[in-house]
Order: C-alpha cells, then structure tokens, then sequence
C-alpha cells in the first residue's frame, strides 16, 4: 500500500499536468502580486508573494484565501523537472536537446534560489573627492555600540541586525547582553516608520515619552526605503545597576552618547551597512539636463576603484555599471546641491552583492544550446522523411 502510494504520488510530481498546474498558480500569484503592489509597493509584495512558502490573500480586500508562494512554486517546479523532464525521459539522441533544456531550466532557478538567499543590496552615496569602502542598505536596519577614545573615534563596533529586534513590542521587550559591553541594552518597541515629536499638554498622558519627546508612528511608506525606524531602548549599567531609558531614531545626525565602565559608548540605529574588499572614490559627477527643463537627461559618475594601492578609473552611467569581484555598481540618482546649507552635489549608486548574478546569462546560453540541439535534430528528422517521400515520384 505504501509503495503503490509512493508511486502515485511520484507518477503526479513528475506529471505534465501537475507542471501546467504550477504554471496556473504562477500567473495567478504575478496577477495578484501586480494588483496589490499599486497599495503595498513593491518590497512588502515581492516579500509577501515571490519570496515566501505560502500567502494569504483577501479576495475583494474581506476573504482570506491561502495560496502558495512562489519561493514554494519553483521547488516543486524543480522536481517536476528533475522528475519529469530528466530522470524519466527517455535518453537518446532526439531527446538530447530537450534534457539540455530542462538543465538550463533548473540552473535558472537555482540561480534564483542563491539570490534570494545570499544577494544583498544597498546604495553608496559620495560627494566629489570622497571614498568609500561600504555602502548601506534602504531597508534594513541595526544597533551600533561603539566605545570611543579620546578623539571621539569609534574603536569596535558591536553590531545588533534587525531581525533580532524588530519583534519588540510593548510587554515582549527583546534584550542583548555581552561580557566586553559595560551595560545591557534592551529594546522595549520597534516602530519600522515614524518620526520623533516634541510631547504636548493634550497628548502627554496617552504617548510613551522620554525626555519629553515620543515615536510618532506612521503608516507604512509602500516606497519601503522612504520609512524611518525608531525605537525605544533601556540600557541598563552593569556596575550601579541604574536604568537609562531612551529613544533611537534612524534618521538622527549623531548617536546617542552615554557613559558606561569608564568610557564613553554611542549607540546608534542606522540602515545596516556592508563593506566590500576595494574602495570607491568619486573623482566628478557629470549631469546633463533636457533643453530649457530641470530635468536630468544623463548623468554620470567618474570614479576611481582602488585595490592593492592600484588605481584605477572607470566611468559609471545609467546603463554602464561597474562589476567587480561579485559587486555590481549602477548609477542610481543623485542629491543636488544646497548652496544655503553648504552640501555639495552628490551622486548615489545602487550596490548589488549578488553571487549568482551571472547564472541567469549562463542558464540562457544552455537553454539556447538545447533549443537549437532540438531543432536541428527535428529540422533533419523532417527532410530525411521529405526525401524519402519523394523519391518514389522521382523513380515514375
């Protein structure tokens, strides 16, 4: 019995309909996810559709209906065809095309797979004549502590990445204790968009304040990278055993500064930030704007990429990234310049950290040797079966 239904259920996995149902499912979830990214943006609906194993979607905004994800969809897709388009082909010379098909496929979706799980992405922002070794991401966030020496220079970084506390909440407080950290911080609640306001007579007793200021909690933004996290924090002296209570905002100009084992800490939410192994150094930003308009019709940065002690120069524009060592470099935007408040113009770079970022070209190219394996073995399967049938005219 166990057998027969092990053999049922394989027979169904490898099955061609099971592979059109999948591919239903599929247009389905693009469908929906399009629809609700007009209300939801695109990040919360690639995280809610594409990248997980199930979602719940409300039909008509009032019923819940569970659907799978596609992150699910591709790995039953991808034993579909292990199952079905490679272990139970049959294997000869006319199918040859078709196997080296179904590989590229599989390389394709793993390919998607190693994104998903190891890409990471940011932006790097610099002025002219500055350099950079990192760049930061436009979602994610982190808890710096830092111990500075006299010259108000950090030292060591203890870094806290958000999901180990964006589950703060009021009543589920989330703490982090080290042995080398003279105190222990503790985050009683993540807000992931808000604004710090001044606390006034009409809302004093209704808002969490400290210092006379509170978290004003906001709606999600559905562009995720124009939220701003906050969140309050209780940082606790392992020496006197006194309680500081304080607010951290991500969007605040310097950290907050305590003192604590006979040093001074800063601790500081900011969006997490990466460092790659070579350094960018912006040498001029060049912008070109449409005839009698504001807006920019090209614009470029000129930047020097130093490694080892050698430099060297590469141009980055809209469609010209650099690539270099797993980094992908594009010319994202730009900040333009203040004279009143003394900023220069500065140029922004999307960064991409994505191991398989050459997988997708690589898959292509199997699929398209296959593709043509398989025509041309049909192409000659045509014309011997033309020849033969003509050649008992040719005979009268």
């Amino acid at each position: 019995m166990i057998k027969r239904a092990l053999s049922l259920t394989i027979d169904f996995l490898a099955s061609y309909g099971f592979a059109c149902i999948i591919f239903i499912l599929l247009m389905v979830l693009t469908f929906l996810g399009t629809i609700e990214q007009v209300d939801q943006g695109l990040f919360e609906v690639q995280k809610r559709y594409f990248e997980s194993m199930f979602v719940v979607h409300k039909l008509f905004g009032v019923i819940p209906i569970l659907l799978p994800g596609v992150y699910l969809l591709l790995i039953l897709f991808s034993i579909n065809l292990v199952l079905g388009g490679i272990i139970r082909m049959r294997k000869n010379k006319y199918t040859l095309g078709n196997l080296i098909i179904h590989a590229g496929m599989l390389l394709l979706i793993f390919g998607g797979l190693i994104k998903n799980e190891f890409s990471i992405d940011g932006h790097l922002t610099l002025a002219e004549n500055e350099r950079s070794s990192e760049f930061q991401s436009y979602y994610l966030w982190e808890i710096a502590l830092s111990p500075v020496d006299e010259k108000g220079q950090s030292t060591t970084e203890y870094l806290v990445p958000d999901d180990q506390f964006v589950s703060a909440r009021e009543g589920n407080p989330v703490s982090f204790v080290r042995d080398d950290v003279p105190f222990d911080l503790t985050v009683t609640r993540f807000i992931p968009n808000c604004e710090p306001s001044m606390v006034g007579p009409m809302i004093a007793d209704s808002v969490h304040a400290v210092d006379g200021f509170f978290l004003n909690e906001m709606p999600k933004d559905k562009e995720a990278e124009r939220n701003t996290a906050g969140v309050y924090v209780q940082i606790r002296d392992k020496a006197s055993g006194s309680i500081k209570e304080a607010i951290l905002y991500g969007r605040s100009q310097t950290p907050l500064p305590i003192d604590a084992g006979g040093k001074t800490w800063t601790i500081d939410l900011r969006n997490r930030r990466y460092t790659f192994p070579f350094t960018i150094a912006l040498n001029k930003f060049i912008q070109e704007k449409h005839p009698r308009m504001e807006m920019a019709k090209m614009f470029s940065s000129e930047v020097t990429k130093i490694e080892g002690g050698v430099e060297q120069p590469v141009t980055i524009t809209m469609n010209e990234p650099l690539r270099h060592k797993g980094y992908t470099f594009f010319q994202a935007s730009f900040i333009e310049a203040d004279p009143r408040r003394g900023t220069p113009v500065m140029s922004t770079l999307a960064v991409v950290r994505d191991p398989a970022d050459r997988i997708p070209l690589y898959s292509c190219i199997v699929i398209s040797v296959g593709l043509m394996i398989h025509f041309t073995m049909k192409l000659g399967r045509y014309l011997r079966r033309e020849q033969k049938r003509l050649e008992p005219s040719r005979a009268t």
